[in-house]
């Protein structure tokens, strides 16, 4: 397989002019003694990473949030050096359970949607949850999705779209099928609302999970076979609109540049067509072609945008939208991070990590004592609903609302 792009992204560190700016920028390595910070495990480690692989332990603390490479001034790609890093340490130490499990959530999901009752007990019940803790290594306390009981999927096989001259290819990811199939049922509903019809392929994990934990071969896998299946339904101008906006990110970019993808054309056709769906339709408003006939919703809400929302290097298209709806309060979060980082905030030795890196954040959203906390990301969403109480939702719901589309 030829890795030109990485092999570009690499030699990018002999830009690196140890200004420390991304130390500084940092959530993790902040709190934490156990992760030196992105510098020394990037640029500066990868230099002795030639030839034999002697990737440093203490890379596996990096959560590959990308805030280093969004910072960094020389143009360095610092968390994906240090992602491909883990996946060397992956190699040589071998591929642990855990990891092997959490990193699969579309498995996880076709497993617990049949047993939603006992399943949703379990992760209630705080003696399973310390077994689990004990054995799996997965703490008792980080945020569990409840499972729906029911999938998206099969909604949609139900589902009649309106039709339309306009079309829309729908990427809903795992989240979404497996735990919160509403989101994607009120995605579904606003774009129809804007005249859309709704493609849903058939469709599987898009990979990361399995990238961010090291198991890059694995990762290779899932994510060909998704654009295998996305490709041949974004025909004509159809373009592909998700509402999980790592997942999105995944298809535009990491895949190829940290899986080695580059090149490939129908994973190089499905990345150049996907748009987050705030991305997108704020994109229909630049055109004047947004339906904008919001009813006022007196709410107040915090908004806070991911790591992986910030990564698309696309604004953050959510505020703007919520600001067209009449008697909404927005309060925009100013923390970068949550700390969930997808799974690294479920593991036992990062848990704590997490909370002390999400702890502004948590601080923000509970002072400002919102109706609503708002977020593009699941995994964040359901880590600060567990930390805050406070009801976290995806911006898509919002507008669903303003909609009159209840």
């Amino acid at each position: 397989m030829t890795d030109v792009l990485f092999d570009a992204m690499r030699d990018s560190l002999d830009h690196c002019v140890k200004c420390t700016i991304c130390e500084t920028a940092c959530p993790f390595s902040n709190v934490t003694p156990l992760f030196p910070g992105p510098k020394y495990v990037g640029p500066q480690a990868e230099r002795f990473r030639t030839g034999e692989p002697v990737p440093d332990a203490s890379v596996d603390y990096c959560s590959s949030c990308g805030i280093c490479t969004q910072v960094c001034p020389q143009g360095v790609h610092i968390a994906e050096i240090n992602t491909r890093a883990k996946a060397r340490l992956r190699e040589r130490d071998g591929k642990p359970l855990r990891e092997q499990m959490i990193a699969r959530p579309t498995v996880i999901g076709r497993l617990g949607t049949p047993a939603a009752p006992i399943a949703n007990w379990s992760l209630r019940n705080k003696g399973v949850r310390l077994l689990v803790e004990k054995t799996l290594g997965i703490h008792r306390d980080a945020a569990m999705p409840a499972f729906a009981g029911r999938t998206f999927q099969a909604w949609a096989r139900r589902h009649r779209p309106p039709a339309s001259q306009k079309r829309v290819v729908y990427f809903h990811g795992c989240g979404a099928n497996y735990y919160e199939p509403h989101v994607a049922e009120m995605a579904v509903a606003v774009l129809a609302h804007n005249g859309f019809a709704v493609d849903v392929p058939k469709q599987d994990c898009c990979g990361l999970p399995l990238q961010s934990n090291g198991l890059a071969d694995e990762a290779r896998g899932y994510v060909r076979r998704l654009a295998a299946r996305l490709a041949p339904a974004a025909t004509g101008d159809a373009v592909i609109v998700g509402t999980s906006t790592s997942c999105t990110l995944m298809l535009k970019r990491e895949a190829r540049e940290i899986l080695g993808l580059e090149g490939e054309p129908q994973l190089e056709y499905v990345g150049s067509r996907t748009y987050d769906i705030v991305e997108f339709l704020l994109g229909l408003h630049a055109r004047g072609e947004l339906r904008t006939d919001f009813a006022p919703v007196e709410l107040t809400v915090t908004y806070h945008a991911p790591c992986q929302q910030q990564g698309h290097g696309i604004g953050k298209p959510a505020l703007d939208l919520l600001a067209l709806v009449p008697g909404l309060t927005v309060i925009e979060n100013d923390a970068n991070c949550c700390g969930v980082a997808g799974t690294y905030g479920l593991k036992k030795e990062k848990y704590a990590i997490s909370m002390a890196v999400g702890a502004n954040l948590f601080g923000q959203i509970e002072r400002a004592a919102p109706d609503l906390a708002v977020c593009d990301s699941e995994t964040c969403r359901w880590h600060i609903e567990k930390a805050t109480g406070v009801r976290s939702v995806h911006p898509v719901e919002v507008l669903h609302r303003a909609y009159g589309l209840q």
